[in-house]
């Protein structure tokens, strides 16, 4: 499966792309995670990817036509019998969820995330790419790249192997977020703080039972 983000900060991505999980997954070809620098497509020689927003208002707006020469560049480079899917990382976009996740890993093998920036992305690159806009969550970020970091690593662990077990994947779990290690006793500023006793009971239907109880008190 191979992910295409464009960034005006290749940096950002390829740090945490090239560690962990996701770089043990690119060396063992699973994933490819291929970044873009967007001012590579300006146009000018600059590299300026950016205007005032028609109609007034604070910030900048990036250009769509740096955007749409970036994705149509990708798409020519591109095996054409692999079905791709385009987003662009939006605070305005539908959340993330497993479940896009999961139908991204499934019914995809190229991904192209664009990633916002400034006041956002002329609207119209939107429309020419039919791209989805995604939102990472219900807040404002200074830019796309933790949400496209989001989006690849949401992906990339619903395909069997990457992470080393399918049973790894926290949902498919009978747990709840409450998770406990050595050791059994922990001690702070003269208070114990233990292991709640089921758990090193053995006793798999009541420690399971705990969990269902925790898990569905968290949700």
């Amino acid at each position: 499966m191979n992910f295409h983000v464009i960034t005006l900060f290749p940096e950002v991505i390829e740090a945490y792309a090239n560690v962990s999980i996701l770089g043990r997954a690119q060396k063992e070809k699973k994933i490819k995670v291929i970044v873009h620098q967007l001012r590579d497509f300006a146009g000018n020689k600059w590299g300026k990817v950016d205007e005032r927003p028609y109609g007034g208002g604070p910030g900048m707006v990036l250009r769509a036509e740096p955007v749409i020469k970036a994705v149509q560049k990708i798409l020519k480079t591109k095996n054409p019998k692999l079905k791709t899917r385009i987003i662009i990382t939006s605070a305005g976009g539908k959340p993330l969820t497993n479940a896009y996740a999961k139908i991204l890993a499934k019914k995809h093998q190229n991904i192209i995330i664009v990633c916002g920036r400034y006041e956002g992305i002329d609207a119209r690159a939107k429309k020419v790419l039919k791209a989805d806009e995604v939102s990472a969550g219900p807040y404002i970020l200074t830019g796309g790249e933790l949400p496209a970091l989001a989006i690849v690593d949401a992906a990339a662990r619903q395909i069997p192997g990457v992470l080393g077990k399918f049973e790894s994947l926290e949902e498919g779990r009978v747990a709840s977020h409450d998770v406990y290690t050595r050791p059994e006793i922990l001690k702070v500023k003269g208070k114990s703080y233990r292991v709640p006793k089921v758990l090193l009971s053995g006793h798999h239907a009541k420690i399971n039972a705990l969990r269902q109880k925790r898990r569905s008190a968290q949700k």
